[in-house]
């Protein structure tokens, strides 16, 4: 029987992530102790976000949850620590940002927050919290027209990668006389074993108890799964070797590696690692 191996959450959009043992399950995604999947997001001055893409070291900013505290550390930084209450509407700060395509509004964490950020990335930003009050919906042309809330994901609320899928590209790295890499190289929320290489790419649905997770889009890969997450620097890059048979006709010929998910039941039921997931095939 397949079973979830892993899971992470993803704090703040494109930093290091959480392991987890157990998570609970949103309409937006996976939360932990009052925290949600890609809360906040660091922006530079004109709010457009900020990722490993251009600024790799932003892997190195490490997330663990201390009580009612985000506390974040970085090489050769002080830790800092966020508050999880949220701020008081009438008088919190909120800036303009930009995720792709959504503009929306977000609260601004204050200026030594900002001047940590700044510190930590090695360029000027400020680190943003999802507004509560703010809807950002992910594309119905992949769910089926369902309204879907997101924060600051990419697009969509989970990513699901089986175990088999990462063992046949490492192969293929290896047998090109290339190290393996690991999974972490990939961000996903939730890793699957027991089902074959790609097994997800034509799944229905994904069921745990009473949990019903559905997958909507084959997730294109940009350059981030060069960037290895335990230095922050770049390199070994995978890209080369899965544009010979990843190469995906439903994004328009992109590398897909990974299946988006959106959450048809279960809202607030929990996860685990250990649980056993039945797979319905499309087909």
């Amino acid at each position: 029987m397949p079973t979830i191996t892993e899971l992470t959450l993803y704090p703040i959009k494109s930093c290091a992530g959480i392991a987890l043992r157990a998570a609970t399950v949103t309409a937006t995604g996976l939360s932990h102790d009052l925290i949600y999947d890609r809360e906040w997001m660091v922006v530079d001055g004109n709010g457009h976000f900020l990722t490993q893409r251009e600024y790799p070291k932003m892997a190195l900013i490490q997330p663990a949850i201390h009580s009612n505290t985000l506390v974040l550390r970085a090489p050769g930084m002080l830790p800092l620590e966020l508050s999880l209450d949220l701020p008081d509407p009438q008088h919190a700060k909120t800036l303009q940002v930009q995720v792709w395509d959504h503009n929306l509004a977000a609260y601004d964490c204050d200026e030594l927050t900002a001047t940590w950020f700044s510190n930590a990335v090695g360029t000027p930003c400020r680190l943003v919290r999802f507004h509560p009050d703010v809807t950002r919906l992910a594309s119905k042309k992949w769910t089926g027209e369902r309204d879907v809330p997101t924060l600051f994901a990419d697009g969509y609320p989970m990513l699901l990668i089986s175990t088999a899928s990462l063992a046949d590209l490492n192969r293929r790295l290896q047998g090109n006389g290339r190290d393996a890499i690991p999974m972490n190289r990939f961000r996903p929320n939730i890793v699957v074993d027991g089902i074959e290489a790609y097994e997800e790419d034509y799944a229905e649905s994904f069921d745990i108890g009473g949990i019903r997770l559905k997958p909507v889009k084959p997730c294109p890969r940009c350059p981030m799964p060069s960037v290895d997450q335990a230095t922050g620097t770049i390199g070994p890059d995978p890209m080369d070797i899965l544009q010979t048979y990843r190469a995906n006709p439903l994004v328009d010929g992109g590398i897909t590696f990974g299946m988006n998910l959106i959450v048809l039941a279960g809202e607030e039921q929990v996860l685990r690692v250990g649980d056993e997931v039945e797979v319905s095939l499309a087909f």
